[in-house]
């Protein structure tokens, strides 16, 4: 039985938490409409988009499609990726000495049977210093990140606690994703991996 994993994200994060587990898998990027509807909660945004990736990605029905998607909530609002450094800013002085949390779901699409999971974190910071944030945001790590920082870079300084997944917060739960992919059989039949795992083409 054939199923080659494609992993439908063209996050560097995602495909290093795969290669990280073992997984052999190819990258292929969803391109979707990622605004957020009026009033739309969080979770079902998160939910939505995941699921949306992967329907929108065309594959053989033998192949498994797994999608993600991610968002730093705070006050019940979404912090996407940052348009610019005074935004980017912003965030971070939101954030700053507060609980908020990650929201990572994921998205299995195998044999036309699709799987889904969410999962919470929450993320304790610190309180930050303005010449903190200046010197992060100069060095540009948050400028492509939910939330405007890499818990996984320089921005771990700034995290005092977090309760739930870690590889939830970087951008792929690893324990809901294997549970996915076990449950659907699909890790059965994936051929053995040799580092490097990942077949990085888009």
């Amino acid at each position: 039985m054939n199923c080659p994993l494609i992993l439908g994200s063209r996050s560097p994060r995602r495909a290093e938490l795969l290669s990280q587990v073992g997984l052999s898998y190819s990258v292929r990027a969803a391109d979707i409409d990622e605004t957020p509807r009026d009033q739309e909660f969080p979770a079902d945004y998160v939910m939505r988009m995941a699921r949306e990736k992967a329907a929108a990605l065309t594959a053989p029905e033998s192949s498994a499609v797994l999608t993600a998607d991610t968002s730093v909530v705070i006050d019940n609002a979404i912090l996407g990726k940052p348009a610019d450094d005074a935004d980017a800013a912003a965030m971070l002085r939101r954030l700053s000495g507060r609980c908020h949390q990650v929201m990572s779901a994921v998205a299995l699409r195998y044999r036309g049977v699709e799987s889904h999971s969410c999962v919470v974190t929450e993320v304790q910071f610190a309180s930050l210093e303005e010449n903190e944030i200046a010197a992060y945001v100069a060095a540009g790590e948050g400028r492509d990140k939910a939330g405007s920082y890499a818990i996984q870079g320089q921005a771990a300084a700034f995290v005092e606690a977090i309760r739930g997944s870690y590889s939830g917060v970087v951008g792929l739960p690893l324990h809901e994703t294997i549970t996915l992919l076990r449950n659907a059989g699909v890790l059965a039949c994936l051929p053995p991996c040799n580092p490097p795992c990942d077949k990085m083409s888009l």
